[in-house]
């Protein structure tokens, strides 16, 4: 059912079939359009602009905050239909001064930075340490979802919590907390689910449908210390990386969504996962932390990750680095991946196949610098995260 043939509905019950037609009248969304056809213009606002359109009319505010399909987050078109959207990078940075989290969003295509409402911190908190928390995306619905770490007051106390972003109303909520405190975990969005996983090998997951956790397969082996993690394909994959001194080969496992499962990580993805992982158009791309930060795609038929050509991030994207990649393509086979650097200047990488290469699957990135504010100047990101509008 439409809209406007529920507000039709609610006219009747009020007081005639003339009121209706006068309703109809005040009800229509955009003049000169079925509104079948106006509903679907609507849905293509991008949500982080949805407070400035309600003030074009009543009818463009009581459709952008109704309680009807096209104001849930489940409206979001699905990964297989992002290229009708408009991507938006989430970055979350630590204020220097304040010490407290702040998510900014921007737009790509304007370069605008878009403040959001503050993070909820933990009950009884004052904020969580930085790098303490996972972030996770879900874009099919329109969430991101800030989960667990520590107190940041020095006790080094674990909490529970977990604060859910939400598109569709440009807000934050809180959603039920795990069932086991958390901090400096693993986590990702597998098979529409967040799966959580501590260095112990003790893992949950939510329903983000129902709101519940539930206890996952217990990872076997010894502890897998967080250095980075991925999810793509139905699994999430968790590594250590490389310590110093360097005495041996760093652990990694892979968790299988699809058999709630836990395997050893393929040697050559851990012993050459040396940086921070985006995932893009259902490949893993790699900013290397050393050197030039050149990016390097995994290949999973040769179990190693392949350079990619076309330089490494600019220099004048400074660190620490916080890395995302888009879900789908972008055209022409093109992928996107963003690296978000200190004051939140933004390096944009597009990675294309080259075309006449002597190997197959070589691939060439190209970057774009986008600079922050300078009101960003003393930020320092720890997550990035995109969503479509």
């Amino acid at each position: 059912m439409s809209f406007s043939s529920m507000s039709k509905q609610q006219a009747l019950c009020a007081g005639g079939e003339e009121d209706a037609r006068g309703e109809d009248e005040v009800m229509e969304l955009i003049p000169g359009l079925p509104e079948e056809v106006a509903e679907k213009c609507l849905l293509h606002l991008p949500f982080l602009y949805h407070r400035l359109f309600r003030t074009v009319s009543s009818n463009w505010n009581r459709f952008l905050t109704a309680d009807t399909p096209a104001a849930k987050p489940s409206s979001t078109p699905p990964p297989t239909t992002m290229s009708l959207s408009l991507p938006f990078l989430f970055a979350f940075a630590f204020d220097p001064v304040s010490r407290r989290l702040q998510c900014q969003a921007l737009d790509p295509f304007s370069r605008r930075w878009l403040l959001l409402p503050p993070v909820p911190v933990p009950c009884g908190g004052g904020g969580v340490a930085a790098g303490s928390f996972a972030v996770v995306a879900l874009p099919a619905r329109g969430e991101i979802y800030v989960i667990g770490g520590v107190e940041e007051d020095g006790g080094e106390k674990p909490v529970r919590s977990v604060a859910v972003y939400s598109a569709a109303t440009n807000g934050w909520g809180l959603a039920t907390p795990m069932r086991t405190a958390r901090g400096y975990m693993s986590a990702g969005e597998v098979g529409g689910r967040v799966v959580v996983a501590g260095e112990d090998g003790d893992a949950e997951v939510l329903d983000p449908e129902s709101g519940t956790w539930t206890p996952a397969a217990v990872r076997a082996g010894a502890a897998v210390a967080r250095y980075d993690s991925a999810a793509c394909g139905g699994r999430l994959y968790v590594t250590e990386g490389w310590a110093w001194p360097f005495e041996r080969a760093p652990r990694g496992a892979v968790y299988e969504a699809a058999t709630d499962s836990w395997a050893e990580m393929a040697r050559g993805m851990r012993e050459g996962w040396t940086g921070s992982c985006a995932v893009s158009g259902g490949r893993m791309y790699i900013v290397a932390e050393y050197g030039e930060w050149r990016v390097k795609r995994y290949d999973c038929a040769r179990d190693e990750w392949r350079m990619v050509g076309g330089g490494g991030v600019p220099a004048e994207v400074r660190r620490p680095h916080a890395v995302a990649g888009e879900v789908g393509e972008v055209g022409g086979g093109r992928r996107r991946i963003y690296v978000v650097g200190a004051g939140l200047d933004v390096a944009v990488g597009t990675v294309s196949a080259v075309h006449g290469a002597e190997e197959e699957e070589e691939e060439r990135v190209e970057w774009e610098v986008v600079k922050g504010p300078a009101e960003f100047v003393g930020l320092a990101p720890c997550n990035a995260q995109v969503l479509y509008a």
